[in-house]
């Protein structure tokens, strides 16, 4: 006889059933939860990254401006062209340059962050996230006439009788131009401003987990703060470096609006993709191109992991 008859109970409806189902077998609840993102992930991530290696091996028909999807690998060999290598090596070294800039500039502020609570922490961490709040392009035009040559640091230079320091900066043939707007300094002043609450987070976080008593028994052992800071803070904090890094060197690699706006004549990689894509159609040669900074990261990556920065606790 049937044991829901005898008991007057209803039958179990569909939603009952499966909840039964994910709750007796936890994998399949799991999998459940995971399936959307690792669905989105791999079709919509890791499908377009396919699609743009396979359009790296095409060609653009010089004249009917068609790609013909025909295999070869001319736009890996021009790739090797010497305008191509100058801009990859251009992006490059900035990203690295913005990377040790973002650094050394963290670090101050995450040790005083970690070791600091209540008002004063929260007031920090609100003056390194406000600029997050507003407008990307806003913070870049407000920089564009900070740095412009009648702009508030021109004016504090003179002013401040360090006009002569400016002046000379610009006349570098490396970083200078007609003014800092318009210069590869002022483009790597806006980049480090940009990226740089992206690289004290991860720092705090990292640094928020040194124990107190290791910096005390490093200090009752007679190190001196400078020898605790490289062989106790450094390496204890390197997982945050290694995230931030990854963070402010990806970020470098790939923008485009920064340069247009405050840097010179000089092209950037992603400048590069930007034109070859946008105004003249070379879909192929931008794929391969935009290949580069992917290679580049990979290289950071494996880099880091073999210093122990993802070892470290």
């Amino acid at each position: 006889m049937n044991t829901l008859a005898v008991t007057g109970l209803p039958p179990p409806t569909l939603r009952r059933r499966v909840s039964d189902l994910l709750y007796t077998r936890r994998g399949l609840l799991l999998l459940a939860l995971l399936a959307p993102p690792l669905l989105w992930f791999g079709v919509i991530y890791l499908g377009s990254l396919f699609a743009l290696l396979a359009n790296a091996f095409f060609r653009l028909d010089d004249f009917t401006g068609q790609v013909v999807r025909e295999v070869g690998v001319s736009n890996f060999i021009a790739l090797l062209e010497p305008a191509n290598l100058d801009a990859a090596r251009r992006t490059v070294g900035m990203a690295i340059a913005v990377t040790l800039a973002c650094t050394v500039l963290a670090f101050p502020v995450a040790l005083v962050m970690a070791r600091t609570s209540g008002a004063t922490k929260a007031l920090l961490y609100i003056a390194v996230m406000l600029p997050l709040w507003s407008s990307y392009l806003v913070r870049l035009y407000a920089w564009k006439l900070l740095l412009a040559k009648e702009g508030a640091i021109s004016w504090a230079a003179q002013q401040l009788h360090f006009s002569w320091l400016l002046e000379a900066l610009l006349a570098t043939p490396l970083i200078g131009g007609p003014s800092l707007s318009f210069s590869t300094l002022g483009t790597f002043v806006v980049f480090v401003y940009m990226w740089l609450p992206f690289m004290v987070l991860p720092l705090v976080a990292a640094v928020e987990r040194i124990p107190p008593s290791t910096l005390e028994a490093s200090a009752d052992l007679g190190a001196h703060p400078a020898t605790t800071f490289a062989r106790v803070v450094l390496p204890l904090a390197m997982p945050g470096v290694a995230a931030g890094s990854i963070f402010t060197f990806s970020l470098t690699l790939g923008d485009f609006i920064i340069p247009q706006v405050i840097g010179d004549s000089t092209l950037y990689i992603g400048q590069v993709i930007y034109r070859q894509q946008g105004v003249a159609g070379n879909i192929p040669f931008a794929a391969a191109f935009s290949l580069v900074p992917i290679v580049a990261i990979g290289l950071y990556l494996w880099f880091a992991k073999r210093r122990g920065a993802f070892d470290a606790v």
